[in-house]
């Protein structure tokens, strides 16, 4: 009985701590995680959605204790088009928890791509907090070379959302899951206290140790 209680407080403190890596740590990974997803060809991200999307999110290495306490914890950024459509805005910081991680199982890790395909799910993005699956509509995407294999919840998703575990993309459910602005990393990031919604409509200059991730959308990615 005390291996098992201590077990499972381990995981419990463990969670969260998993996910607390320095920003310029995760920078890096959510940098990997988007090469990963272009150089995946058949088996990644349709790349005319990512066309499309009017920001993204990466969650790198999401860690979940799902069968053992039922907790799910992530840290990442996302990044939205610039107004003039050219180009992606510094990013900013969410955290997100709970809700149904469909594919996170016993402890495994996984990376999570969100592609936020119109305005109304953008605002949502802007906000202190919203649940996927509540007050914005989200979907798993499809994987392939284009979205024509879209289901018509697809089609009409504010949220396309992406796993990716053991090199393997797939669509993932996250309704019910919380997402949050991240302040803590936010400060971290810029040196200052500020806000995703002035990092986004601001003219903020991308921090160093966010030019790989910004650069990195600036190649795969582009409005025709």
């Amino acid at each position: 009985m005390k291996v098992l209680m201590g077990a499972l407080l381990a995981t419990l403190v463990a969670i969260p701590a998993l996910a607390q890596k320095g920003v310029d740590a995760r920078l890096q990974a959510a940098t990997e995680t988007l090469q990963a997803a272009m150089n995946a060809n058949d088996k990644g991200i349709p790349q005319d959605l990512l066309n499309k999307a009017s920001c993204v999110v990466v969650i790198p290495s999401v860690k979940a204790g799902g069968f053992i306490v039922g907790a799910e914890y992530g840290r990442g950024f996302f990044t939205c088009r610039r107004a003039s459509g050219v180009g992606w805005s510094s990013p900013g910081c969410i955290s997100v928890k709970g809700g149904k991680f469909g594919l996170l199982i016993g402890g495994k890790e996984t990376d999570v791509i969100m592609l936020v395909m119109n305005k109304n799910g953008m605002e949502h993005l802007l906000s202190d907090k919203f649940q996927l699956g509540g007050e914005a509509s989200a979907a798993g995407g499809p994987v392939g070379r284009d979205s024509s294999a879209m289901t018509d919840a697809e089609m009409h998703a504010e949220i396309l959302t992406y796993s990716r575990s053991r090199g393997i993309f797939g669509g993932l459910d996250l309704a019910g899951a919380a997402v949050t602005q991240d302040e803590k990393s936010n400060d971290e990031l810029y040196g200052e206290s500020i806000t995703n919604k002035q990092i986004i409509g601001g003219t903020e200059h991308t921090p160093e140790a966010a030019q790989a991730f910004i650069h990195t959308l600036d190649r795969i990615s582009s409005r025709k």
